[in-house]
């Protein structure tokens, strides 16, 4: 159907796109005023191509975009390596507690960069995403580790649409790798009871008595402080936790500062310096962490940061057995703190080493693993002690509301993922159906 021709004297309005085709190049050219640019100007884009049907459809394709406020930023697009640097560095590692910026790291510099940094972000599409996570399982990683990888990218690259950088989230239609549903077994009563008392006789066993009878985070129970325990009202406030952050350079020339440490071939087929699965892959050509060997190094080591979430601050009312071993516990600290003399370390900290300064993340699970021997219980995860502390709650028939309270939850879908039905609940579950249906 062909065109209709604009009367003579007339003029189309302002903004408006026009298609026309230049006898200069023999071309059909298009613009389109998608908005504003920070200067007040019209932010016109322009496409050309010989055929005139194709500009045509480029041409609804932006004004699509623009009613929808979909439209990518001027300017060329950035790489994937160039976005995800920037996101890391600058929006992501300053808004995220150190254990969140760790995990973020890896996946970023370890595994995305290395396997799509040369992709222009509004070119790369959901099988880039999809290849990359079969090429780590292939290679030995686990679907874990692939999905922590995906969950790193789809916040990344929503970050990115959010900011007009790319029309759509690629990582949104990525089909996310399968990961097997890890059974988490919370303890049964003697095996609580075992534990407890192995840890009785062990330096700062009283931890692992919190975490299993209140079910603080590790971070939130080597994080504990004694001016957050209330002797009158025999409470314990729990508000701060302790990470460890990653180091950040001081330095001018970050990737230069770590020349030295730079990994620059693969290792061999026979690697046995690396205790992973699978052995990290060379520096990137603009690597940047090194930073614990920077002479100006800054930010790293222990650090004490805010609980999870506001919900996250919370009183818990202790047992008077709880309280008692706290306060037995205190006395004992108080003649390593005399021992010490000016050795110690003043941190009011209520777990410390033997100087006084605070426990170790990595130290602390060491520690747990050696107690579960030591206990003869089976192995288990220092958080699955969190997940008996909800289990019992459950147990005890502790209504839902407070168990949020008591937990730090802030929704109660937790509820669901935290507590567990155990053995004994399903016996009594059993007496109650035969106490019903066959008690006469």
């Amino acid at each position: 159907m062909p065109r209709k021709e604009r009367p003579e004297g007339t003029r189309r309005p302002n903004g408006a796109s026009s298609i026309y085709l230049s006898k200069s190049d023999g071309k059909w050219h298009g613009w389109v005023t998608v908005g504003i640019k920070d200067n007040g100007e019209l932010d016109r884009r322009h496409v050309q191509n010989k055929d005139e049907s194709k500009v045509i459809s480029d041409v609804r394709k932006l004004e699509q975009q623009r009613d929808t406020g979909k439209v990518k930023k001027p300017g060329r697009s950035w790489t994937v390596e160039k976005w995800l640097t920037h996101w890391f560095e600058n929006i992501a590692a300053p808004s995220v507690r150190p254990k969140a910026a760790s995990s973020y790291r890896t996946a970023v510099y370890r595994h995305l960069i290395p396997g799509l940094g040369a992709h222009r972000i509004d070119k790369i599409q959901p099988e880039h995403f999809e290849k990359l996570y079969a090429k780590m399982r292939d290679s030995g990683l686990s679907p874990g580790t692939a999905h922590q990888v995906h969950r790193t990218a789809r916040t990344a690259f929503g970050e990115a649409s959010r900011r007009a950088h790319i029309v759509r989230n690629p990582v949104e239609l990525a089909k996310a790798p399968r990961t097997e549903e890890v059974e988490i077994e919370p303890f049964e009563s003697d095996e609580i009871a075992d534990l407890i008392s192995a840890a009785l006789s062990r330096r700062n066993g009283v931890r692992f008595i919190i975490a299993l009878s209140l079910g603080t985070r590790q971070g939130e129970t080597i994080g504990l402080k004694w001016s957050r325990l209330d002797k009158n009202r025999k409470a314990l406030r729990i508000t701060k936790q302790l990470q460890r952050g990653t180091w950040k350079h001081g330095c001018n020339d970050p990737h230069a500062c770590g020349a030295k440490y730079h990994k620059t071939v693969p290792c061999k087929e026979d690697c046995k310096r690396h205790q992973r699965e699978v052995c990290p892959p060379p520096c990137s050509s603009n690597c940047t962490s090194h930073a614990r060997w920077c002479p100006e190094r800054h930010g790293g080591g222990l650090v004490e940061v805010d609980v999870k979430s506001k919900a996250g601050r919370r009183g818990i009312v202790l047992p008077d057995q709880l309280y008692d071993l706290i306060i037995a516990h205190e006395d004992q600290q108080a003649k390593e703190r005399e021992l010490a003399g000016t050795e110690w370390h003043a941190g009011d900290w209520m777990f410390t080493q033997p100087n006084g300064n605070p426990l170790d993340p990595r130290r602390d699970l060491d520690d747990w693993k050696a107690l579960l021997k030591e206990a003869g219980v089976r192995e288990a995860r220092l958080h699955d002690a969190r997940h008996t502390a909800a289990t019992v709650l459950l147990v005890l028939g502790v209504p839902e509301r407070a168990v949020m309270e008591f937990m730090g939850w802030s929704n109660t879908s937790m509820a669901k993922r935290y507590q567990h039905i155990t053995s004994a609940l399903r016996r009594d579950i059993a007496d109650r159906l035969n106490g019903y249906l066959w008690g006469s």
